[in-house]
């Protein structure tokens, strides 16, 4: 088996999507040979995949609200932003030749709306810096002597470095290299880590076969989706989502997803509201459909007076009793607050992204695992979570400026 001579001043970063490239970038910017290794033919293949329907780099809001997306680890992943914020990982795109908008919604995108000329400058940008990119390297852990193991085309190979940053991404999508294989390899070495679960993903949940062959695929159009947070408040998004032949996804669902998915697992189901009629009030739905109907069916009545369209009203069927349906009060209040139960996530290779990871009091303040020194960790493998929006990547990169810089700062110190 062919082993690497000892490079005192080489890091391996083991992972070439955003976390990893961006570690790569920080170290040799600090004067560190890097060599990157990704298990896949190319690097940043999912980075590539989020770019397909208009690449969201980041978001405009406010640094207060932008660091709050992050939930119990808000805390954690501010420390990474302070290193990388929303504004400096603008800034570093528009360095790579990358124009960007911001667009109605306060997300940030690049003028081409694409992944793809950006990740090309990019890596351009590393080749002449002098990083080394090695494809087909699936690393499996370590030897006795904690060289790195990798499996390749050639064969099985050893590595050695003096330090290692792993960015091997989450569980989810695993066709492009984010399987989630390292949890095993991190255990054995008895690194604390949540287990990974689906993020931004759909939910299923029990449709009649009417609606399910009739509306699957349907898109559920200017709706409020609300949820109730385990301290009794409610979180409430405006927007839309889809129908799925068992269930709902789209960016509304993903965006409640988090609270959805906690509730489901701690009570074995989660119970969405939607707001069938978001810009008419209880009082003026009522009044229209107290009126006489003239002859007409109630679904004509909930077309004409209400505003529904056809699967709005199939939900209202799927989800009412039917005395409720008969009356106009009750009728009323389920159009504005129908309960959708959900009963299970979607498959986790299916979700956008995971959380779960490994946990923060695994690592030190450098993102270093504290179990084995000279190993650091970032990207979505770390135990954090955030909505679509630009959130994700945004972590994504800081936190891989936060390890490279961590593991420069390690080097240094022991040279």
């Amino acid at each position: 088996m062919p082993v690497s001579p000892p490079l005192s001043s080489s890091v391996a970063v083991i992972g070439a999507g955003p976390a990893g490239l961006m570690a790569a970038e920080t170290l040799i910017n600090r004067g560190f040979q890097v060599d990157i290794y990704d298990a896949m033919p190319s690097p940043g293949r999912k980075f590539l995949l989020a770019g397909v329907g208009g690449m969201n780099i980041t978001h405009s809001e406010a640094a207060d609200r932008f660091v709050a997306r992050y939930r119990e680890a808000a805390p954690w992943v501010e420390t990474w932003l302070q290193q990388m914020d929303a504004g400096q990982l603008r800034e570093w795109v528009h360095e790579q030749g990358v124009e960007t908008f911001v667009g109605s919604s306060g997300r940030v995108f690049p003028v081409e709306m694409k992944a793809a000329p950006l990740l090309r400058a990019w890596l351009r940008r590393l080749r002449e810096a002098g990083v080394r990119l090695h494809t087909r390297h699936r690393w499996t852990g370590w030897n006795e002597q904690q060289q790195l193991h990798f499996d390749t085309a050639s064969g099985p190979t050893l590595k050695t470095h003096a330090a290692t940053i792993l960015a091997l991404g989450g569980g989810s999508w695993s066709r492009l290299g984010s399987d989630g294989a390292w949890v095993a390899t991190l255990s054995h070495q008895n690194v604390a880590i949540a287990k990974l679960l689906p993020a931004n993903c759909g939910f299923t949940g029990n449709w009649s076969t009417y609606l399910s062959e009739r509306f699957a695929g349907a898109p559920l159009k200017q709706v409020i989706a609300s949820v109730t947070l385990a301290d009794g408040s409610t979180l409430s998004r405006r927007g839309e989502c889809v129908v799925t032949h068992d269930g709902l996804e789209g960016s509304l669902i993903y965006a409640l997803s988090a609270p959805l998915r906690d509730e489901q697992m701690n009570t074995g189901s989660a119970r969405l509201l939607l707001d069938l009629a978001p810009d008419r009030s209880e009082h003026e739905l009522t009044d229209a459909l107290a009126k006489p109907r003239r002859g007409q069916s109630l679904s004509s009545v909930l077309r004409k007076r209400a505003g529904l369209d056809p699967l709005k009203i199939a939900l209202l069927h799927e989800c009412l009793e039917p005395d409720a349906m008969a009356d106009p009060h009750r009728l009323a209040q389920g159009i504005k607050s129908v309960t959708v139960r959900l009963h299970a996530t979607r498959p986790m290779d299916e979700a956008i992204s995971t959380a779960g990871g490994v946990m923060r009091e695994a690592v030190d303040q450098r993102l270093m695992l504290r179990n084995l020194p000279g190993t650091f960790c970032a990207g979505e493998m770390l135990d954090w979570e955030a909505p679509t929006g630009g959130y994700l990547l945004t972590a994504c990169f800081a936190s891989g400026r936060a390890a490279g810089n961590g593991a420069a700062d390690w080097l240094s110190a022991r040279s």
